[in-house]
């Protein structure tokens, strides 16, 4: 696939120390294109401010070693010339609708309280917008005149056959307006990065104002999530452009494995020198696996006459960082080999480098030293590093990089693995990150949260600060819980053939969502309030004598963590961290760590992350919005993160399973349409469509496989007159195609993208989809449990000559069987007219009803396409094998058919009737 241009590609970027064009262009003057940010994360603003440093378009850009707290040592001015960049496809339909206010804003000079505007509003162009809403409607007519003609003509082979596809096709209506009103007004919001560290970091004291972040990182397991992901995500973290001495990162392994300990161990110590490396050559990103596998890369950093050295010794030393991550699989196993060599006890423990027993989990499993049984673990890796700028040492024989006028303080760095305990549910991640949440509330207790999947990383180091531009923005900002950014991956083929990106969804559902009350929580890569994770109310819906902790019996028993919350009310929030090995601090950090705590309180239910569904996120995001909060969306280039998607064909059908269950069991348990009045109406109707869509495989899968039907009967009808039907269907599909193109334009999305969201939701509709609506129905007619969590595999790092081996290996599994049957239904179906078109006798009229029917049969072989290609595995790298197959098929199937005509007439005729009516029994259609 092709991806769509990134905004920056034309407009050059604006570096530390000065211009380097990436296309001849050059900076903005004035003026923003939405969703512009430049190549090194700087964004245009309304003003004419020009890039991260807060410098005007047509000033000079500060050449600066950047440290923690946006300080700098030195500086530089050089020419800049004004140029327009060209706009983007992505940004060319949008206009933006708060100028007035905007304007209005920057004549306050920030008086009075009234800060400038943070981010800039934009709407879709009318010369888009109205024919998208028209369409709609007009689809909208089709469908209820095309019900009142079925309902006047209740006619067909089958009455019982008829009522199926009446109440079908009703409900295939009611969810395609459910998805379609939410996105009849698309909002695009763009942060303000040179206005926000206009005033937040450029005070006369060199210190930022910014407020204190806690960035939580989730992982279990060191092989499905191979550790080299996870590692990469804490250093690009580690080394974001937001002041080092109000961030705290913590990351949760869930399976109490030593390899995470002293893997994170290793990257705190090579985080020593990658930090610096980033700060003072301005690189992106900051993770070393992404950024050294780029060839090129424009330099943004002050100091090109040491880049070239700097990079070839921090390539060296990322490699061998990589065989000490490597070598531990072996090296902890041989160590506690020999301490057990050498007990007396004969125990296999697993043994620490200090010469101590592992408290978590055992290589050998023993009782309270395995999976699901073993003490809670915290360890402080870097502590809290203080609000004075430390600078690094001058090149040396010792150490040829020269720190000297770069910081190099790093973040606070912590490992947390909670204690666990047979005897309870443990919650899987929804429990572990609010352990998180009291663990950072007792260290740290940031107003703000981040949160990340273990293989996801920083790919934009500002993206931090896009978010806050939204939480401390004046006209929303304190009743917005959440920023979510939409999620990219790396290593998906190009084609995109399993739909891994879906941007359909996060480049053109979310931003509907965020013109209503804003977009759903997809559960990384998204900035959390915390005390709207707490269940506190936003401003707007608060009384005079509210309290911001009415029970403290909801919060558990820890009083510290009571009293930390009130604090976390307050932005401006600037606790220095206790020292987490003082005695009354490690006591309560073990008690809110244990799995009693959450006995008789609130947590997993109004309190945190919700519990008891495969889709904590979505439902924890629908529980924020209930209470009142509004959330944003943004979308900035570079992206702001980036992960790592499952690319075998098995693993991303499970990962489906799991998302499309876990949206059943929100729908029943929390029925969207049932919420309180805070909820916005048309946010009611987005979550029930993102909820209730995997029903509509049920009457699908009927229409998919209707074609067997008439194989053995010859002729059958599901309405009738049929000409008729099918006029209503084209209208209606073409119709839904129509909308389909516009929506591409305002989007930002190409025909790929749209083709490989429809392709890969009738796959989910016949291999998944029907699978978790049976779960649903199990276990709530049995009282049993709903779509178990699977944890996705992710692809390890593969060679260059098989960059894409995972997706040509074919993992079978019983959700595999349904869309197989399917695809031989519909193989089936067109054999089976070849051959009776041979021997049946028909006319042209009866040629021509057999075509128009076949259409549909070969267009649900195109949606599964993917599918076919992915059960094929290394043959599907030549997909041409994939059509010669479906043509054998269809040559054998008819040469079936013409076999049994022949025994039971004895003979065969070809030949064609000059009358007749249409007796082809295509019988399929949506």
């Amino acid at each position: 696939m092709a991806p769509p241009q990134a905004p920056a590609a034309n407009g050059g970027a604006a570096g530390h120390g000065g211009i380097v064009n990436v296309n001849g262009g050059g900076v903005d003057d004035g003026g923003m294109a939405p969703s512009e940010v430049e190549s090194n994360g700087a964004g245009r603003g309304h003003n004419g401010v020009g890039n991260s440093n807060g410098v005007d378009g047509g000033a000079a850009a500060p050449s600066v070693a950047v440290n923690g707290n946006g300080k700098k040592r030195g500086e530089r001015r050089t020419r800049k010339t004004k140029k327009k960049p060209a706009v983007s496809p992505k940004d060319k339909y949008w206009t933006p609708i708060d100028d007035d206010e905007a304007a209005k804003a920057v004549e306050d000079g920030g008086e009075d309280g009234r800060r400038p505007l943070l981010f800039r509003t934009y709407r879709v162009k009318g010369i888009l917008l109205h024919p998208y809403r028209l369409l709609t409607l007009l689809r909208l007519i089709a469908i209820i005149l095309f019900f009142i003609w079925r309902i006047r003509h209740p006619h067909a082979d089958g009455m019982w056959l008829w009522w199926i596809s009446m109440v079908g096709d009703f409900w295939f209506g009611v969810t395609w307006l459910l998805n379609q009103v939410a996105k009849l007004n698309p909002i695009k919001r763009v942060p303000d990065l040179a206005l926000l560290k206009q005033q937040f970091d450029d005070l006369p004291d060199g210190n930022s104002n910014l407020p204190r972040l806690d960035v939580f990182i989730n992982t279990v397991d060191p092989i499905n999530e191979p550790m080299i992901y996870t590692m990469n995500s804490i250093l690009s973290i580690l080394a974001v452009d937001y002041p080092v001495d109000r961030t705290a990162t913590y990351l949760s392994d869930d399976g109490g494995s030593i390899i995470h300990y002293e893997g994170l161990l290793e990257t705190a110590n090579f985080a020593a020198m990658w930090v610096p490396f980033c700060r003072k050559h301005t690189i992106e990103p900051r993770a070393p696996e992404s950024y050294f596998a780029v060839k090129s890369r424009p330099y943004m950093g002050n100091a090109p006459d040491e880049f070239a050295d700097d990079h070839r010794r921090m390539s060296r030393e990322y490699d061998e960082f990589k065989v000490r991550l490597d070598a531990l699989f072996t090296k902890i196993p041989e160590r506690s080999d020999a301490y057990n060599a050498e007990a007396k006890d004969g125990a296999k423990a697993t043994w620490m480098a200090d010469g101590t027993q592992w408290p978590g989990t055992w290589f050998d499993p023993a009782e309270n030293h395995k999976k699901g049984q073993h003490a809670g673990i915290l360890k402080v890796m870097l502590n809290h590093p203080g609000d004075e700028p430390q600078f690094g040492a001058p090149a040396s024989a010792a150490n040829t990089l020269d720190f000297s006028a770069v910081d190099v303080r790093l973040p606070m760095l912590v490992y947390i693995s909670r204690e666990k305990n047979s005897g309870y549910d443990h919650q899987k991640k929804a429990g572990a990150m609010n352990v998180q949440l009291r663990v950072s509330a007792l260290l740290t207790n940031a107003p703000f949260i981040i949160n990340f999947d273990g293989d996801h990383y920083v790919n934009n180091s500002l993206a931090f600060r896009a978010a806050m531009c939204f939480m401390l923005d004046r006209r929303d900002g304190d009743n917005t819980a959440f920023v979510q950014f939409p999620q990219r991956f790396d290593d998906v083929d190009p084609t995109d053939r399993y739909c891994n990106h879906n941007r359909v969804f996060f480049d053109a559902t979310l931003l509907g969502l965020n013109g209503i009350q804003g977009p759903s929580y997809v559960g990384t890569g998204c900035m959390f309030r915390r005390i709207a994770v707490y269940g506190i109310d936003p401003p707007r819906w608060r009384s005079d004598d509210f309290k911001i902790v009415d029970n403290t019996d909801k919060f558990g028993k820890s009083m510290p963590f009571i009293n930390s919350i009130p604090s976390a009310a307050n932005q401006e929030w600037s606790m220095t961290s206790p020292p987490a090995d003082e005695e009354s601090i490690k006591e309560e950090l073990d008690n809110v760590m244990k799995c009693a705590y959450e006995a008789g309180t609130e947590f997993g239910k109004e309190i945190g992350w919700v519990y008891n569904i495969a889709t904590e996120d979505v439902v924890t995001g629908f529980r924020v919005h209930r209470t009142g909060w509004r959330s944003m969306y943004c979308r900035i280039e570079p992206d702001a993160f980036r992960g790592t998607a499952p690319i075998n064909l098995t693993e991303r059908l499970y990962q489906i399973l799991r998302w499309s269950g876990g949206s059943l069991e929100m729908f029943f348990s929390h029925c969207p349409l049932l919420a309180g009045r805070r909820l916005n109406f048309m946010q009611r109707i987005a979550y029930t469509n993102m909820t209730a869509y995997p029903i509509s495989s049920v009457f699908l899968v009927f229409y998919l496989l209707f074609p067997v039907i008439w194989i053995f009967r010859g002729e059958f009808y599901i309405q009738k007159p049929f000409p008729t039907y099918v006029l209503y269907l084209v209208i209606v599909i073409v119709m839904t195609e129509l909308i389909g193109m516009v929506e591409i334009k305002w989007a930002g999305l190409t025909l790929l993208d749209w083709i490989r969201n429809e392709q890969f939701y009738i796959i989910g509709a016949t291999a998944v989809y029907p699978l978790a609506t049976l779960h649903i129905v199990l276990k709530l007619v049995f009282r049993g449990k709903g779509v178990s969590f699977k944890l996705t595999a992710k692809q390890a790092t593969s060679t260059v000559n098989e960059k894409y081996a995972e997706m040509y290996i074919v993992q079978w599994a019983p959700l595999l069987i349904p869309t197989i049957v399917v695809i031989a239904v519909n193989v089936g179906a067109i054999g089976a007219a070849i051959g009776k078109a041979i021997v049946g006798g028909w006319s042209l009229l009866q040629m021509a009803d057999a075509s128009l029917g076949l259409v549909f049969n070969a267009w649900i072989l195109l949606l599964i396409y993917p599918f076919a290609l992915g059960i094929m595995g290394r043959w599907s790298k030549r997909p041409y094998l994939l059509f010669i197959f479906f043509l054998i098929a269809f040559v054998i199937v008819a040469g079936v058919v013409v076999a049994i005509h022949v025994a039971r007439t004895g003979s065969v005729r070809f030949h064609f009737r000059h009358s007749g009516g249409a007796s082809f029994p295509t019988s399929w259609g949506f």
